[in-house]
């Protein structure tokens, strides 16, 4: 893993010493995602710079190093990620006539190009990458990101500079960086803790998206076309939208078993090519499903442990542990815990703005950083379960929004719209009818925090069709136009499920929906930060593409059977791990984030949400923000997410604008000495 940045200056803005000093400040700012090696690549008379950031894992021999350039002297490359069937590749190159001087995957993927040409190479790539590649003949230089968008890679103009890298932090130290909060994708965030690619953060950049690859020539560079018009312009070379529509049009027809037998024999191809490493590997482990299935995989393919790591938190609604502690000790892996405190999990928050760079409010990101540490102690590759859920169904909120669908068919729809008109206009009505109900019933099945319950009810009421229910389902903010001043919400995957294939089962709707806006925006790119702030790379096999077009060929009577879902995946696993390890409900990954918001972070986020402040910057209406804050603390809604939301962006706001400034003495002195009880 590694980080990648560069620019082009077609106007010729700089001198030739000037972008060598700008594109090493750019690598710089990446260190963190490759510590062992810098490297960087001019073309003076076109004006490119190319640099590279080194974590080794695969030939850490010099014959790695990057910026690479091809046999020919064609192409250079700086390349994050890897190629995990590079060696077969090799294989298939070499009597073909490429010759390789050493045994890096970067090496691999430029003989590919130079015999097949860019896209048909990518074609054969099985991997997670984010690449720049300079022509050095044609003048062109194409970005390319994976398919399932594992790793990251932004674009956009600085100036007059056309920029990429892997993180906003690279492009932040180009000259006279002065790019504005783009305060529509800043909607995107207030509604789903993410800002989903294309979009970012900031106006004249943009994120590529996952499955294509963007070319850009001299004439492009030198007029300037802005970065909302390049996206359009970018190139797709794997579809999911075309992969699901195959896949529901194609279906397999295979008994139990042996769908059962190709899932594990495509699953274990994945894990094992995900296990060649020249450093140290081991694996998350959650006790889950999808982690235990991973590591069972791994072990069966290992002759020593398998190293594992988890976390544990001392409040039984967040802990995992022993779960993952049974698993390890079944499939006899080298295992290793920690118990966190609050007070560990508090030190991180400081962190966060610097760590994911752009605002980002998932706050298990928390859990998954402390994790990433922990793996780091004792190994540099980690293999992680993400993508299972997305696949094959196995998200608790596919179950309820049917259930919710189900529901409300009996209901006219213009019933549904009158009966979320009154439930709107009179909410303090109905919730002293409902808490009046409380008091005459056991304090076990009383109904919590029934105001917000009743939003939630008149929103779902008011939603219209199921696709819009489900975007309500994943939304924090219903419409944060209304926050977010002067910000237009911009459309997305999830706002017209039109753009998406045509599959009638409902079930699968919603599962592609968040395989390509939840999946990357959010799982991936915490994943991706975390890990990369500690110089870890975590790999996702779950993600193989192979294994995405497969699952999308399996029948949903395979996916999900008995109320249960990743049924498929479940099979393979219960052949390597008893049920009783895993047949439980499913947990979150999350932190207390509403009662640390009412108790030892309170005095941080009162300065980030105090109204005059929220004045004087001008990106929220402070009365709504405020209104949201004094019913949380007064514990009348639960509003942890959606002030996470907030919280997030202006402690961001804070790092970018006053570099100088020291959030985490905030946080400490907010903090003090207090933590939650039991955590």
């Amino acid at each position: 893993m590694c980080g990648i940045a560069g620019f082009w200056d077609a106007s010729h803005a700089f001198t030739a010493e000037d972008g060598g000093a700008i594109v090493r400040r750019m690598t710089d700012a990446l260190s963190h995602r490759g510590p062992d090696d810098d490297g960087h690549f001019q073309d003076a008379a076109a004006g490119v710079a190319l640099g590279h950031r080194r974590l080794s894992v695969i030939d850490p021999t010099p014959g790695g190093h990057q910026p690479m350039t091809s046999a020919s002297g064609r192409y250079v490359i700086v390349f994050n990620g890897e190629v995990y069937n590079h060696h077969r590749l090799r294989r298939e190159l070499t009597p073909l006539g490429a010759t390789f001087r050493g045994r890096s995957d970067t090496e691999v993927m430029l003989a590919a190009i130079e015999q097949w040409g860019l896209e048909a190479a990518v074609r054969r790539f099985v991997g997670m990458f984010a690449f720049a590649l300079w022509d050095r003949r044609e003048r062109t230089l194409a970005l390319v990101r994976d398919r399932l968008g594992i790793k990251p890679l932004y674009y956009g103009w600085v100036g007059s500079l056309f920029v990429f890298g892997s993180e906003l932090k690279a492009l932040r130290r180009c000259p006279r960086f002065a790019n504005p909060v783009d305060r529509d994708a800043l909607c995107l965030l207030l509604r789903h803790n993410y800002i989903g690619a294309p979009h970012a953060i900031y106006r004249g950049i943009r994120k590529l998206l996952p499955g294509t690859w963007l070319s850009v020539d001299q004439g492009m560079a030198a007029s300037r076309v802005d970065a909302s018009t390049l996206a359009t312009r970018a190139q797709v070379y794997w579809s999911a939208r075309e992969v699901a529509q195959a896949g529901v049009a194609d279906r397999l027809h295979l008994s139990d078993a042996a769908a059962t037998d190709e899932l594990e024999k495509l699953l274990l191809d994945a894990v094992g090519l995900r296990m060649e490493a020249d450093v140290p590997l081991g694996a998350f482990l959650s006790g889950g499903v999808d982690s235990s299935l991973v590591v069972a995989l791994m072990q069966a393919q290992s002759m020593r442990p398998v190293q594992t790591f988890s976390i544990g938190f001392h409040e039984k609604g967040y802990d995992e542990a022993g779960y993952a502690r049974a698993v390890a000790e079944h499939l006899g892996t080298e295992h290793h815990e920690l118990y966190v405190t609050a007070r560990d999990a508090l030190d991180v928050v400081p962190k966060l703005p610097s760590m994911f760079d752009e605002p980002f409010s998932d706050s298990s990101q928390i859990p998954t950083y402390l994790l990433s540490r922990l793996a780091r102690r004792q190994v540099t590759v980690s293999l992680s379960g993400d993508g299972g859920d997305e696949l094959f169904g196995g998200y608790e909120r596919y179950f309820k929004a049917r259930a919710i669908e189900r529901g409300l068919d009996w209901i006219p729809a213009g019933l549904q719209r009158r009966l979320a008109r009154s439930l709107s206009h009179r909410a303090g009505f109905y919730e002293s009818l409902l808490a009046g109900a409380n008091r005459c019933v056991p304090a076990r099945i009383r109904l919590k925090r029934p105001r917000s319950k009743i939003g939630v009810l008149a929103s779902m009421l008011d939603a219209g069709p199921q696709e819009q229910r489900y975007r309500l389902l994943m939304s924090h903010l219903r419409d944060p136009a209304r926050v977010v001043l002067h910000g237009e919400e911009p459309p997305t995957g999830l706002s017209h499920p039109e753009l998406g294939p045509q599959v009638r089962e409902v079930f699968e709707r919603m599962m592609y929906s968040d395989l390509v806006s939840y999946l990357p925006g959010d799982v991936l790119t915490k994943v991706d930060r975390a890990s990369m702030a500690v110089s870890l790379e975590a790999r996702v096999p779950l993600l193989d593409h192979r294994v995405a077009e497969f699952a999308w060929r399996v029948p949903m009577r395979q996916k999900v059977r008995g109320g249960e879902g990743k049924w498929l995946l479940r099979q393979v696993l219960y052949r390597h791990v008893p049920r009783a390890l895993i047949d439980r409900p499913k947990k979150g990954f999350g932190v207390p984030m509403g009662e640390w918001l009412r108790g030892p972070l309170r005095e941080w986020a009162e300065a980030l949400l105090e109204p005059a402040r929220l004045r004087e910057e001008g990106y929220f209406e402070p009365e709504y923000v405020r209104a949201m804050f004094v019913d949380h603390l007064a514990g009348r809604v639960h509003e942890g997410g959606r002030l996470w939301d907030v919280l997030m962006f202006q402690a961001w706001l804070r790092e970018t604008r006053q570099p100088d400034a020291h959030p985490r003495d905030a946080v400490a002195n907010a903090c003090g000495s207090h933590a939650p009880a039991g955590f």
